[in-house]
């Protein structure tokens, strides 16, 4: 099965990924919705592809602020082809400070609860329509807990669960659910990284790959490889090998450490802490 995306919805269109796979499928010929909070790198992207394009700078994890930006969309241009719920933040988490809690609610409103605000607009009208994909933007990290990283893990290893809950549900219906689970990617979400990353790949390979396991129609594309096959290596070793090895790596930098990258809506003491 060959999927073309002519018309394509994309959140976290600011980031590294992000404008990676903006990019492609701009020179493809597609009109994009770019969402994100960063509106000059936005504008910026959609100067390069005139008429194609059109900014929105909501909250992901906002309910009524994705059905409005769905809904003008959808009046301007049509149904999308494709919805590609990118948008996600990243950082350390230590359970023991209780400022961390905050940390951990907002990356799973954004990283989990924002891939549901952002497909919940389209997905009636797309199995109406019996045509449509639905990429959610996963990560390796959400194969196993990594100390020191509890809240990404957890709202990522959330976000695997609820897309393969969803592609059952739209079995038959004509609309597609891939997950996609990178592993490093040379973002500004791993730029504060104090530990090896192997495999580490850089945006625009990882959006060329996402957009062929689109166009092939798959439902699970995996960045590179062969780290997930390392990664399913630890997942049958005992927590007993594995976890006094993993003790031992650097740990992200939590919020207000050097390193960290800032994570949107939190109160900005938790920037200093």
């Amino acid at each position: 099965m060959t999927v073309h995306v002519d018309n394509l919805v994309l959140t976290g269109a600011c980031g590294g990924l992000g404008q990676a796979l903006a990019r492609r499928f701009l020179a493809g010929g597609a009109r994009v919705a770019l969402v994100g909070l960063n509106r000059p790198v936005l504008e910026a992207l959609a100067q390069g592809a005139p008429g194609r394009c059109r900014v929105y700078t909501p909250d992901v994890s906002d309910p009524a602020a994705m059905q409005a930006m769905a809904r003008d969309w959808v009046t301007r241009v049509g149904l999308p082809d494709a919805v590609i719920a990118n948008a996600g933040v990243a950082g350390g988490y230590d359970t023991a400070e209780a400022n961390d809690l905050m940390v951990f609610r907002r990356m799973l409103e954004i990283n989990l609860l924002g891939v549901a605000t952002t497909f919940q607009p389209f997905v009636a009208a797309m199995r109406e329509r019996g045509r449509g994909q639905l990429v959610g933007v996963a990560s390796l990290a959400g194969w196993r807990g990594l100390p020191g990283n509890g809240a990404y893990c957890a709202s990522k290893a959330g976000l695997i669960r609820y897309l393969e809950s969803l592609r059952a549900e739209l079995r038959g219906s004509g609309v597609g659910v891939l997950t996609v689970s990178p592993g490093y990617l040379r973002t500004a979400l791993t730029a504060g990284n104090r530990f090896a990353m192997p495999g580490l790949m850089e945006p625009d390979e990882a959006a060329r790959r996402i957009a062929q396991a689109m166009a092939q129609g798959r439902e699970q594309c995996v960045l590179p490889r062969r780290l997930g096959w390392l990664q399913r290596a630890l997942g049958v070793l005992p927590a007993t090998w594995t976890d006094p090895l993993l003790l031992r790596q650097p740990r992200k930098p939590r919020v207000g450490e050097a390193g960290a990258t800032p994570i949107p809506g939190l109160p900005p003491s938790h920037e200093k802490n």
